[in-house]
C-alpha cells in the first residue's frame, strides 16, 4: 500500500514514511493511493473478533510494511490502558444507539487513535535511530491525548498550541499538568483556527520541518483517521451480531472533519449498503454544515460555543474528501484550495447531489445542545457531554425507524462540566483522575498567534 498527496506533487511513499512525513512536503494531505474493499465473505471472518483483533486486521490492510507481530504488539499496548474491554462500547438510550468513545487515558475519542500513533512514532524511531519534535495544535482534547501518547518517550519532544481561554477548565489541565520534560504548552492569544493555520504553516517551511524532524499528531496525519475507521466497522458487527440490522446510520459531531472522513472511508471499505449514510453534526460554526446542505464552503468568523472543540471554521480534513470529490484529480484539488486560500470561499454547489450520497448534516444550536443534554439525562438517565448532544440531536432529524442511529460520543460529560451543569442544574461528577488535576502544578507559555515566535520557542526547546 502506497500513499499519494491529494496535490499530487509527491512520488508515492510508504506507510511508514507516511507516517513519519504527517503533512504532505506539497502542503497536501496524505492517502492511500488506492482505497481497500473487503468483499462479504472476509467481513463475515471478521464477527466473532474483539476490538483488538478487529483493528489488526482493518489496520494491516493499509500498513502493509510493518510486519504482522508488530502490528498486533502496537495495538495491544495502544488500547491496553482503556477501562472498558470492549474499547469503544455500544449503550442503547433514548432510540440512539451511543457509542462511548472516551474510555481511554484522556476521557476523549482521540485516545482511540493518539495511543497507537504515539506507540507507532516510538517504534519508527527507535528503528531508525531518530529524533522527532511532535508540533500540533488543539481545540480540546487532541492535545491532551497527544501529550499522553508520547509522554515520557525517550526520543520525542511534543508542543502543543491551544487558544487561550477557549478550551475548558478540565482540558487545560489535563495539558498544563503533566510534568515530564518532553511535554511543552504554549497558549496562543487567538482561536484554534489561528492555532492550526500556524502548525501548517510551520509545516510548509520544508527546510524548518526537517532539520527540527517535525512530525503531525492533529489529523493530518492519515494514522489519526485510519485508526478511528476501526470504530465504525465494529459498530456495524456490534449491531449485526447482537441484533441482525443490516445497515446502520451514524451521527458525528463534527469540526476539523477527521472523525467522519474515517466513517467515509469504513463506508468504502465495507461492502456497500453496509453503513447508509453519515450524519454531519455541527454547532454554530457550521462551514460543514453549510457545504453539506447547498455548497458553500466558506470561512465565517469562529464563535465561541458550549462544545468549543467544534469551533472551527477551516477544516483541514476537508481536502481529503474533495480529493474524492473532484474524482482524485489533484491538479483540480491544487486550484481548490488556492482559491480558498485567496478568498476564504469555495463555490461546489455544482457537486451538491454527490455529496448528499454522502453525508447529510444538521448545525446545532446553543439552546438545542442544552435542551438535549437535559432531556437525555432526565428521561432515559444518561449524560451527554456538549458535542455528544450536538451528535444526537442532529441525528434525531435523520432517525429511521427501520434502522439503527448510532450517535458517537465524542467524551466524557465531567470535561465539560460548566456546560452540563447549565444543562441538570449541577456539575457532572469529577472521575477520580480528573479531580485529582486541580491540585496539581500547571505549565503553561503564553504567546502570540504568530508562527515566527512560535518558530523561535520550539528553536529553544526542540530535540535534535
Amino acid at each position: 500500500m502506497n500513499y499519494i498527496s491529494t496535490r499530487g506533487g509527491i512520488a508515492p511513499i510508504t506507510f511508514s514514511e507516511a507516517v513519519m512525513m504527517g503533512l504532505a512536503t506539497d502542503g497536501g494531505l496524505l492517502l492511500p493511493q488506492t482505497l481497500p474493499r473487503v468483499d462479504m465473505a472476509t467481513f463475515n471472518g471478521w464477527k466473532n473478533l474483539s476490538y483488538q483483533h478487529l483493528a489488526f486486521q482493518i489496520i494491516r490492510l493499509f500498513a502493509d510494511d510493518l510486519p504482522g507481530p508488530v502490528l498486533e504488539d502496537l495495538i495491544d499496548r495502544s488500547y491496553a490502558g482503556f477501562t472498558h474491554p470492549q474499547i469503544t462500547p455500544l449503550t442503547h438510550r433514548g432510540g440512539f444507539y451511543i457509542m462511548e468513545l472516551f474510555h481511554g487515558p484522556t476521557l476523549a475519542f482521540k485516545d482511540v487513535a493518539l495511543q497507537f500513533l504515539g506507540n507507532l512514532f516510538e517504534l519508527l524511531l527507535e528503528e531508525q535511530g531518530g529524533t522527532m519534535n511532535i508540533l500540533g495544535a488543539t481545540s480540546g482534547d487532541t492535545g491532551s491525548a497527544a501529550i499522553h501518547g508520547v509522554r515520557g518517550k525517550a526520543r520525542i519532544n511534543i508542543f502543543i498550541l491551544h487558544p487561550d481561554g477557549r478550551v475548558s477548565p478540565i482540558q487545560k489541565l489535563q495539558m498544563t499538568t503533566v510534568a515530564d520534560p518532553n511535554v511543552f504548552n504554549i497558549a496562543i492569544r487567538g482561536n484554534f483556527d489561528d492555532a492550526q493555520a500556524i502548525v501548517k504553516a510551520i509545516f510548509n517551511d520544508l527546510e524548518f520541518k526537517e532539520r527540527y524532524h517535525l512530525g503531525a499528531i492533529n489529523s493530518i496525519n492519515w494514522v489519526r483517521v485510519l485508526a478511528q475507521v476501526v470504530y465504525y466497522v465494529y459498530a456495524w458487527l456490534r449491531l449485526n451480531c447482537r441484533e441482525g440490522h443490516k445497515s446502520v446510520d451514524f451521527s458525528v459531531p463534527t469540526g476539523n472533519f477527521g472523525d467522519i472522513f474515517a466513517g467515509y472511508v469504513a463506508k468504502r471499505l465495507l461492502p456497500e449498503g453496509l453503513i447508509n449514510r453519515l450524519i454531519l453534526a455541527t454547532n454554530s460554526n457550521d462551514i460543514l454544515s453549510r457545504f453539506v446542505r447547498r455548497g458553500d464552503y466558506s470561512k465565517g468568523t469562529v464563535s465561541a460555543t458550549l462544545s468549543p472543540s467544534m469551533d472551527i471554521q477551516v477544516a483541514s480534513n476537508f481536502e481529503r474528501y474533495l480529493y474524492y470529490l473532484r474524482n482524485e484529480d489533484a491538479g483540480q484539488v491544487v486550484r481548490d484550495m488556492d482559491e480558498f486560500a485567496a478568498s476564504g470561499a469555495l463555490d461546489l454547489s455544482p457537486l451538491a447531489g454527490r455529496v448528499a450520497a454522502d453525508f447529510a448534516s444538521r448545525a446545532v444550536s446553543e439552546e438545542e445542545t442544552l435542551a438535549t443534554i437535559r432531556e437525555f439525562y432526565f428521561a432515559h438517565d444518561y449524560l451527554l457531554d456538549p458535542h455528544t448532544a450536538v451528535g444526537v440531536c442532529a441525528g434525531k432529524e435523520f432517525r429511521e425507524e427501520k434502522r439503527p442511529m448510532v450517535c458517537l460520543a465524542t467524551a466524557h460529560p465531567a470535561k465539560f462540566g460548566e456546560a452540563v451543569a447549565r444543562a441538570i442544574g449541577r456539575s457532572p461528577d469529577l472521575p477520580p483522575d480528573l479531580a485529582a488535576l486541580r491540585e496539581e502544578d500547571s505549565r503553561c507559555e503564553v504567546l502570540d498567534a504568530d508562527a515566527e515566535q512560535i518558530k523561535a520557542y520550539l528553536l529553544e526547546h526542540a530535540r535534535t
